[in-house]
């Protein structure tokens, strides 16, 4: 039977993680699936920590690729595995101990190219992780999805290969770019509870959020009309642009003393910001009082960021400045 089972490897980008990679892998050898068809590599994007170091003392193979986007460091590390599966896992995640072998399983379906879940957010976490996870709401059960985020994420071989990869000329969003052209190409894409990973590179306070969203933000509207389009991504495309018009007309309404312009605008934003607070209570266990201000807090440093983000383009670095913040 279990030569049967498909090779896997598992490709991890780093960049000054080495604590949260040692993590990463002690959960990866805690997984049932027999080791001799995993390989583990590391591709190491010029970090100064240690991370090699800490690679290399769990057995996996580690690729020096300093300096490149972290589109290009994984089609690196694709070109260079041999397994029949590639698993795509950031080094800030902890994957459940069935991992491998449910995605194996999930991708014997022929009809099947891609399989993952939503990251979960740190149990430990604070309150702002906790709300931040809501916000990008859980996997339950089983079923089709539209995209499946690159830190969490296994791909049959052949279908990455067939459509290029990664898009090497996107910032962000490279996942959703990937999973929009398997999924022309008639691929079946899943999300399954069962695929669980603890995202513990979470965001810890709403500067972060907001630094985050200000990069990642950045290709989404490049991305997203690249199609093809679906009521889902219609709010993604369509909320940062009203929001970034509410923001310009709020400082030209107060530069020109047009306070009415001004209440409209910030009414506007705050609309939308109050839309995504009520996801995340939805999608909050036993919410109480206090998770009201906090989901909307959080909205809002969602909002800002992804709105600014149309404007103001950044670079990783902005993003890390505090990582563990």
């Amino acid at each position: 039977m279990q030569s049967t089972l498909p090779t896997v490897s598992i490709l991890i980008p780093v960049l000054n993680d080495a604590t949260r990679l040692s993590r990463c892998l002690t959960a990866i050898a805690a997984n049932s699936y027999p080791c001799e068809l995993v390989e583990t590599i590391v591709a190491d994007n010029g970090s100064t920590d240690g991370s090699r170091d800490v690679a290399a003392r769990f057995g996996a193979r580690v690729l020096e690729l300093p300096n490149r986007k972290v589109s290009a460091v994984r089609n690196a590390a694709a070109r260079t595995a041999s397994g029949a599966i590639l698993a795509f896992i950031d080094a800030d995640h902890e994957i459940d101990p069935l991992w491998l072998q449910r995605a194996a399983e999930l991708l014997a379906d022929d009809r099947v190219v891609g399989v993952g879940a939503s990251y979960s957010a740190p149990p430990q976490g604070n309150w702002v992780q906790r709300h931040y996870g809501a916000l990008r709401g859980p996997t339950r059960g089983r079923g089709p999805a539209e995209w499946l985020g690159s830190g969490n994420l296994a791909v049959r071989r052949s279908a990455f290969e067939s459509v290029g990869g990664f898009d090497e000329t996107l910032e962000t969003c490279e996942d959703v770019d990937l999973c929009q052209r398997l999924r022309a190409q008639g691929g079946l894409l899943i999300a399954d509870e069962s695929l669980r990973s603890i995202h513990a590179g979470d965001p810890r306070s709403l500067g972060a959020i907001c630094r985050g969203e200000l990069w990642r933000g950045r290709d989404n509207l490049r991305v997203s009309l690249r199609g093809p389009l679906s009521p889902r991504a219609l709010p993604s495309i369509l909320i940062p642009m009203l929001d970034i018009a509410a923001l310009a007309a709020i400082v030209v309404s107060v530069s020109i003393g047009a306070w009415w312009l001004a209440a409209a605008a910030v009414a506007c934003f705050v609309a939308f910001a109050a839309l995504r607070a009520v996801k995340i209570i939805a999608n909050l266990e036993r919410p109480q009082a206090i998770d009201s201000p906090r989901a909307f807090a959080v909205a809002v440093a969602y909002d800002l960021g992804r709105s600014l983000a149309l404007v103001v383009p950044v670079t990783h670095t902005v993003r890390r400045t505090r990582p563990n913040s």
